[in-house]
């Protein structure tokens, strides 16, 4: 894993203070396979808290299930029973200041949230989003780098701020496109790296190593990168123990 200050960190880091359960709640609007990663990184004491709640905007969020046979609480809040997106956030708010948490995070959760609602808990949340960002903010990212022949593409941890995908970049994962790679295997081979670096971030943010500030993320009190760290495609086909020739 690299940054611009040639730094020695590595995946597991140094070992932090103990300090008591942390608290994350997690929102989702789908499958939730980075919720499914998070989870199983609690179970193997690899989040560094406890995932209190898990809260959908959609319903019939696969999601959810997920959520529920972990035993934790899944809360469906259904944004079309709601007039605006403030009156959304407003009751989106109440429900997660009920369980206290540490931090928010957005695993695929496809609301672009208001500036009332970033204020409220601006330096707790954390989002995965499909590109080593600023590369392609928004939506089709995968589409986008196939059309623009790029040779690298990947994920990126971000703290949440008003602007969209454009807060401080915390850490991404690369990988290599090929000459065959098409928008399907492009996010099969993207999702692999965000199931491997969300759960990391949230550990570094819960233990106290990474924090928020309005110039940029800092790492163990050094400022990170204006890219964050990141994991290159070779350390991260060999974390995923993908075969060199597929990955």
């Amino acid at each position: 894993m690299n940054s611009t200050d040639d730094s020695s960190d590595t995946l597991n880091g140094m070992t932090p203070e103990p300090m008591g359960a942390r608290r994350v709640v997690v929102l989702i609007s789908g499958s939730g396979s980075n919720l499914q990663a998070l989870i199983e990184a609690q179970q193997h004491d690899r989040l560094g808290g406890e995932i209190v709640a898990v809260i959908s905007n959609e319903p019939d969020a696969y999601g959810l299930k997920r959520a529920h046979e972990a035993g934790i609480e899944a809360v469906a809040l259904p944004h079309r029973e709601y007039d605006s997106r403030d009156a959304y956030d407003g009751a989106l708010i109440k429900v997660i200041e009920r369980h206290e948490p540490d931090v928010i995070v957005l695993a695929g959760f496809m609301r672009i949230l208001t500036p009332r609602f970033v204020q409220r808990f601006l330096g707790r949340m954390l989002n995965i989003h499909p590109s080593l960002l600023p590369a392609y903010q928004g939506l089709n990212t995968h589409a986008r780098a196939l059309a623009d022949g790029v040779s690298h593409h990947g994920c990126s941890v971000h703290f949440v701020t008003e602007e969209l995908d454009g807060g401080p970049v915390v850490l991404q994962a690369e990988l290599q496109v090929s000459a065959d790679d098409t928008v399907e295997t492009l996010k099969e081979k993207v999702h692999a790296r965000e199931h491997l670096i969300f759960p990391i971030a949230v550990q570094w943010f819960l233990e106290g190593r990474l924090q928020y500030a309005a110039d940029g993320a800092t790492m163990d009190g050094h400022p990170l990168p204006p890219y964050g760290m990141r994991l290159s495609h070779a350390d991260a086909a060999e974390e995923l123990d993908e075969e060199s020739g597929n990955a």
